[in-house]
């Protein structure tokens, strides 16, 4: 196997110096041309662009520049490119965009030359043969249908729309999901139509009729919803579909999951990934796992690829328990996209930090690949009969006048559509494969591809009765020769295989999607020891037998080998805790101090005192843990912070502990009798301990900030490094059912759940679906979000653009977090109520101010300026010109105010972190966009050039 990434395949930032090299910018999609000449890339620069692939796989190709390796750059979308398809005739190229919109594009041999706006050349023109309008939002994928018949996208709208493949008019809409949808395939076979979305579910679709066939729900009930995509692949003998974004283990183990046709159920799993797989690619070939017999369902088999949030790449062979290659380390942000080439030798994979890698097999490792024919032969079991093609349509390639593409890196004849091998569902329950790393001695980067291995024959799902074989002749004989697996010889190029970064090749297990061998044991001696994982930290530690240097620190024997903590020489218990309530016998009322009348004050029930507490400490990368052990006695309690197996330091309190709290910075211990400790990660008492009204009912803490609710409904909130309030101790008894104005609909309302900010500010969740917070400017509570805004805001469900790589810095998207746990909470709307006519448009507004107060006490900077820009597009859509000059005016500020100067009265040059003067020249640009306020974009946009020009002079 050779690996590759060449860094001249680049979506550079248009807006960059001249004299600067340019800066990348995320690549989204990659797809590879039937003939395999030449790749399509859509990125953030809202350009599709054509690289040839020749360059990219052969190294004199690339010194020598030809065929070019940039061939044309397409640029009609006014958004980020999210995904770009060829189809399988080669003749058009579809792509979707951030402008919700999908182009259809065909090759015209008059479009050559100089890039409109750039220095960029095009080595063949690409024109847009049809602009496709009728999504509401973001286009994150699209595809083709087997023979072209039907083009399917998808997106942010929550919308499927179905395109004719010939005529490219939109014959059908479907709007059943709830959520996002982020993927979409299509059956090899030409009957099912697949959706993935972020309602957690995948969606089977029938062709004949546009309806529902059937909705997998379970390996995706705990999948988060933060990335960008969920692109999912059908296996090419048609009978599993593979999912991204799937978990097991209630969520805390990320997977691929495997769906199996008619029963439409997932117990296979692709475990090994350490964060959410992103998508799926299956190779286009079946292959054979005896190529000399014939083709029938136990004798297929098939090849998977998958990208992940963790950088890493990993490829599957279905006959095998393990997959067969395992890349880490390749690029610096997530995978994107997976597409392999038509020939089945070689995969691509992009990745948001805007690089693209090439992966080259050979023939003889990817044992039995079955050509075209194969495939279409053994799919016809199926006996389904698509519809007729439109009369005087047809996808026949361009006539070589026309095209005349860089040769194809193997010219040998084109064999191949789709294909996966096929695993049963044992009724054992789940089989899960494993990615399991392996120490290895050798210098890392020398691992090698694994060769195939003899494989018990596991049948795919049963369809017909297998092709008998006098019908049917094995086809180890009519395989091109260029793939035959008896070929002999070694490498023919001339530079030596390329190995990434963390790569290594695997052993494969003889039975597919079964558990793992065990293990060798360190005497066995084979092939084996260049296949292994290398794993680093254990020859780094120093411990490997062998001549080591002498230190000073070998004289001085009798020093202690690691630093003395308070409790560290006691062990950690291992085994299991059997935990109890304490009967807690006190006379003090509340809390167990005070007068009796604090009885009838009490708003929240005290948590029980238990034997063992633990909480595990936020903003850590290490396992640390602060645990409370209170004697069954009620005599001795005992408070100790754990760091993986250590002790880091203890301390023995007067009264049983009843809640806990723990970040990077401090410890909170919280005590029956009012009483709260706040410490150092070292065990140092912070702040004096404090005394509170009764004992804490609710303990949060995040970074600094530390929140606590007590039983009598007091609310305190302090800074731990500034040792001070962030607003004085207020009683949240106005949002609860003791206030006369509190009921709701004869509900009793009560907090569920209380969480802390950075900047101090809680996070309270209650029965009624309303979050609250706490405005210490106002001295009041606020209203975060609430389900109101679900009876008619478009947008009550928010499209976050954080990458997981990159959080901001100032905090996650808290608001889009807070509504989301108010929708899984709330019944949606009936839908069934007559609304007025500015319903909706009055609710959208009202909705985006509310999300923008709360970004801004929340402190969530970069979310901010993202509802920002959404509500300045909705004023825009509305032509509301009053509002978007006051908006305008409230950004600009004082006319004389120039960077540098003194704040204003009353005006603060910056917000949450960013200066108003650049979200105001952001705000422009989407007025600009728009019909109705352009003008009043262009003058302000004037001014503001002319008021940054003066500060410069």
């Amino acid at each position: 196997m050779k690996f590759t990434k060449p860094a001249w395949v680049i979506h550079g930032d248009p807006s960059g110096k001249s004299d600067q090299s340019p800066k990348r910018l995320s690549i989204f999609s990659v797809h590879v041309h039937p003939d395999g000449s030449r790749i399509a890339t859509g990125g953030l620069d809202a350009r599709v662009r054509i690289w040839s692939t020749k360059p990219i796989l052969n190294s004199a190709s690339e010194a020598s520049g030809r065929p070019p390796k940039s061939l044309c750059t397409l640029t009609m979308h006014t958004g980020p490119v999210l995904c770009v398809r060829w189809a399988h005739s080669g003749r058009w190229l579809a792509s979707g965009s951030d402008d919700a919109i999908v182009m259809i594009w065909d090759l015209d041999p008059n479009a050559k030359g100089k890039v409109w706006g750039s220095d960029e050349i095009n080595v063949e023109g690409w024109k847009p043969l049809k602009r496709l309008p009728g999504h509401e939002s973001d286009v994150t994928d699209v595809a083709w249908s087997p023979e072209d018949r039907y083009l399917a996208s998808v997106g942010l709208d929550s919308q499927v729309l179905i395109w004719n493949g010939f005529t490219l008019e939109r014959l059908c809409k479907i709007d059943q999901h709830q959520g996002f949808v982020k993927g979409v395939c299509w059956d090899p076979v030409g009957e099912f139509l697949a959706t993935q979305s972020d309602d957690r579910s995948v969606k089977i679709w029938r062709t004949r009729d546009w309806q529902l066939e059937a909705e997998v729900r379970k390996p995706f009930e705990d999948s988060p919803g933060s990335t960008f995509f969920r692109r999912l692949s059908w296996s090419p003998d048609g009978a599993h579909i593979t999912a991204s974004n799937a978990t097991n283990n209630k969520g805390f183990v990320f997977i691929a999951a495997v769906i199996a046709r008619n029963s439409w159920t997932s117990e296979i799993s692709l475990v090994g990934h350490e964060n959410t797989v992103e998508v799926a690619a299956y190779n286009p070939h079946i292959f054979l796992r005896n190529p000399s017999s014939a083709v029938a369902t136990s004798n297929i088999c098939s090849v998977v690829a998958l990208g992940a949030d963790d950088r890493s790449v990993s490829v599957w062979q279905t006959k095998s328990a393990r997959p067969m290659i395992v890349a880490k380390e390749v690029f610096e942000r997530q995978i994107m996209d997976l597409s392999w080439s038509w020939d089945g030798l070689t995969l691509y994979a992009v990745s948001s930090d805007g690089t693209l890698a090439a992966f080259s097999f050979d023939a003889e490792e990817l044992e039995g690949i079955a050509p075209h024919s194969a495939q279409q032969q053994y799919l016809q079991k199926f006996g389904f009969v698509p519809p007729p093609l439109p009369e005087g349509f047809s996808h026949t390639a361009p006539s070589r006048e026309r095209m005349t593409p860089p040769p194809s890196p193997h010219a040998q004849a084109q064999v191949a559509q789709n294909g996966f091998g096929a695993g049963v569902n044992g009724a054992g329950g789940e089989v899960i494969n494993k990615l399991v790393a392996k120490r290895n001695t050798k210098r890392r980067g020398q691992s090698s591809f694994a060769g195939p291995s003899s494989s018990a024959a596991v049948p795919s799902a049963a369809i017909h009765p297998t092709i008998p074989s006098a019908a049917h002749p094995p086809y180890a004989d009519t395989l091109p020769s260029s793939i035959s697996r008896a070929q002999s010889h070694p490498h023919s190029h001339s530079a030596s295989p390329l190995i990434g970064p963390g790569m290594s090749a695997m052993l494969q297990d003889p039975s597919p999607f079964s558990p793992p061998l065990p293990r060798r044991q360190s005497g066995d001696s084979d092939g084996s020891l260049g296949m292994q994982v290398p794993i680093d930290a254990i020859d780094s530690m120093g411990f490997a037998p062998g001549k080591r240097k002498s230190s000073a620190m070998d004289m001085a024997e009798d020093r202690p080998s690691k630093a003395r903590t308070l409790g560290g020489d006691r062990p950690r218990d291992s085994g299991s805790i059997l935990v109890k309530e304490v009967v807690w016998a006190s006379s003090s009322g509340v809390g167990g101090r005070g007068s009796a009348t604090h009885e009838g004050m009490k708003v929240f029930e005290v948590p029980p005192v238990l034997t063992y507490l633990t909480v595990k400490a936020s903003d850590t990368g290490d396992d640390a843990y602060l645990e409370s052990r209170n004697a069954e006695s009620g005599d001795l309690t005992e408070v100790t912070f754990v760091s993986g197996k250590q002790t880091q330091w203890l301390d023995y309190l007067p009264s049983p502990v009843v809640t806990l709290a723990a970040t990077g910075v401090f410890c909170a211990v919280g005590m029956v009798d009012g009483s709260l400790n706040i410490y150092s990660p070292t065990g140092r008492r912070m702040m004096p301990t404090l005394t509170l009204d009764s004992a804490t009912s609710f303990l949060s803490g995040n970074k600094s900030a530390l929140i606590a609710l007590t039983a009598t409904g007091m609310l305190y909130s302090w800074s731990v490094k500034r040792a001070a309030a962030n607003f004085p101790p207020t009683s949240v008894r106005p949002l609860l059912a003791v206030s006369p104005n509190s009921s709701f609909e004869g509900t009793r309302v009560t907090i569920t759940s209380i969480t802390a900010r950075p900047n101090g500010s809680p996070v309270l969740m209650t029965t009624t679906g309303v979050a609250y917070s706490y405005d210490a400017n106002l001295c009041t509570f606020i209203k975060l979000s609430e389900s109101w805004w679900a009876e008619g805001s478009d947008a009550w469900i928010s499209r976050l653009r954080t990458n997981n790589a990159q959080p901001s810095s100032r905090g996650q998207p808290v608001v889009a977090t807070i509504e989301s746990a108010i929708s899984e909470q709330t019944p949606p709307p009936s839908g069934a109520t007559q609304r007025p006519q500015w319903w909706s448009t009055a609710l959208t507004l009202g909705h985006l101010e509310s999300k923008l107060h709360a970004a801004k006490v929340l402190d969530s900077s970069q979310e901010y300026k993202q509802i920002l820009l959404v509500y300045a597009k909705k004023i825009a859509d509305e032509g509301f010109r009053g509002k978007a000059e006051e908006l305008v005016k409230e950004l600009f500020g004082p006319v004389y105010w120039r960077p540098g100067m003194a704040k204003e009265d009353g005006w603060n040059p910056t917000l949450l972190g960013h200066p108003k003067r650049d979200l105001l020249r952001d705000v422009l640009q989407v007025f600009a966009r728009s019909k109705t306020l352009t003008k009043l974009a262009m003058d302000w946009q004037d001014l503001v050039k002319k008021a940054s020009t003066s500060s410069e002079d």
